[in-house]
């Protein structure tokens, strides 16, 4: 009776750490190059990997006979976004970035060419800033903006240069395209968009992307700060610690592994 429940939890494990061995700089497998990786047998590995094969988990290249992972995985990849789309799994992480730095948190996404915002956790304190779910920006004005363009896919930014209009909201708008240009390229290489009064003035703003496993922009997690607050350094560079811990949670729970 013991050895009939430990050969199924052992032919499982097996199978698992044969799906594990198929990696990006190790694609494909043949069985006997298999079999000495994992120290299997090879009439083992055969075996499992057949079974995979008919559920789909494997394939196999009809000419150089080895493996390699199956398409039922686009299926679970389907499943894991629709029941885990980036607003849901933001919200904890929102609530602590809350916690922690007691500045509204809002989460952005882009829509119709501009910054919308789709989720908010507002801040306790007195002297507050807010930005209601629903609220829109243009691309060009505002760390959240700033951020939601730089880290889109080149192709998008170049349209967005291109063809939109840069209207300046306050004294401290970019409104030239070669300076935005170089400031899209700034936050870029430096991970995060930073930005005092650009979309409203005496409002500061820290921003970060939400990346999935594609390395593709899901959103930007959001900081409002007033400006009395913003320019204290040591509050905003502890904000922007705390911002970029969170995003890096979000994207790590998106499936991102940079």
């Amino acid at each position: 009776m013991k050895q009939a429940t430990l050969a199924p939890s052992n032919a499982v494990e097996k199978a698992l750490r044969i799906l594990r061995a198929f990696t990006v700089d190790h694609p494909m497998w043949g069985v006997r190059e298999l079999s000495g990786h994992l120290g299997f047998s090879p009439a083992t590995v055969q075996r499992l990997l057949q079974t995979l094969r008919s559920h789909g988990f494997v394939d196999q290249d009809p000419q150089t006979r080895h493996y390699r992972l199956g398409s039922v995985y686009y299926g679970f990849l389907h499943t894991l976004q629709s029941g885990l789309p980036v607003g849901r799994a933001s919200v904890p992480f929102m609530k602590q970035l809350l916690s922690r730095t007691r500045e509204t948190v809002h989460l952005n996404v882009i829509d119709d060419m501009q910054r919308l915002c789709i989720d908010t956790l507002e801040s306790a304190q007195a002297l507050k800033a807010s930005m209601p779910i629903g609220s829109r920006s243009p691309l060009h004005a505002g760390a959240s903006s700033k951020c939601l363009l730089a880290f889109s896919p080149p192709e998008f930014v170049e349209s967005f240069l291109a063809k939109e209009p840069l209207p300046r909201l306050t004294e401290n708008t970019i409104t030239d395209r070669e300076r935005l240009r170089a400031e899209l390229e700034l936050i870029r290489s430096q991970g995060y968009a930073a930005s005092l009064g650009e979309s409203i003035a005496g409002l500061g703003s820290l921003s970060a992307p939400v990346l999935n496993h594609r390395s593709v922009l899901l959103a930007a997690v959001s900081l409002a700060v007033p400006e009395i607050r913003f320019r204290d350094e040591a509050h905003r560079k502890a904000c922007l610690r705390e911002l970029r811990k969170a995003v890096a949670e979000i994207s790590k729970v998106m499936g991102y592994q940079g």
